[in-house]
Formats: structure tokens, C-alpha cells, sequence
């Protein structure tokens, strides 16, 4: 008979010859630490998500409002990261995060912050 050790603690394991963890807690914690390394990035992208809706939040009360891009830049916004996009009739895309977007104007000097809308669920995946 082989000794095995628990792959989590190091303990010997008695039963089955194919138990790698002496216990339950032992086998959810290995679990746990192998979930968390491979959805770190998945985690990383979901802080950047929320700083970036929080930001759009704080500065659109009112549910439309523009912005010099330079402000959000100084407050950390990420512009790479969104949850979607729309597109207006008349060609403009707006990026969201979650219920707040945004678009950049022509210039690229102001950010136009909308809310999202009703009647753009058309329009979204």
C-alpha cells in the first residue's frame, strides 16, 4: 500500500487510492487557490469596469452631460475597457459601462456621458 500525502497540506491521506485531499476543507481550499489564480485577470477587468461606471457615475446626475477628456484621464479612467457598445442612426458610438456611456466629440477634447436608455435595448447584445 502507498502512502499519500494530501496535495493541499501535506498530511497522509488514508481511504481510496485515488483521494489527493485529506479532507473536504483541504480540497475546497487547494480549489479555491486555483480558482483565484486563473481569474485574476477576469477580476482586474471587472475593478477597471466598476472605477471606470463609478467615475461616470459621479459625473452625469443629471443623465446627460459632457466632460473635458482630460478630467476623466486625471481621475484614472480607463478608456480601453467597456462593456459594450452602441451605435446611434447617425453613426455615433457610444461606449458603455454598464448603464453609463460615453462618447468622445469630434475633437476627441470632450466626452459626451449619457445614461443608458430603453429604447437602445434594440440595439445591444
Amino acid at each position: 500500500m502507498t502512502n499519500k500525502i494530501c496535495q493541499e497540506c501535506g498530511k497522509s491521506i488514508t481511504g481510496r487510492l485515488d483521494k489527493k485531499f485529506c479532507d473536504d476543507y483541504c480540497r475546497n481550499s487547494f480549489n479555491n487557490k486555483v480558482a483565484r489564480k486563473s481569474e485574476k485577470w477576469i477580476t482586474e477587468i471587472n475593478r477597471i469596469l466598476r472605477k471606470n461606471r463609478s467615475i461616470l457615475k459621479t459625473l452625469n446626475p443629471e443623465g446627460l452631460t459632457s466632460v473635458k477628456k482630460e478630467y476623466l484621464s486625471l481621475q484614472s479612467f480607463n478608456f480601453n475597457y467597456f462593456t459594450h457598445l452602441y451605435t446611434t442612426k447617425e453613426g455615433n458610438v457610444y461606449r458603455f459601462c454598464y448603464e453609463y456611456g460615453y462618447r468622445l466629440t469630434e475633437n476627441d477634447a470632450k466626452v459626451l456621458i449619457v445614461n443608458w436608455q430603453n429604447y437602445m435595448a434594440k440595439e445591444k447584445l
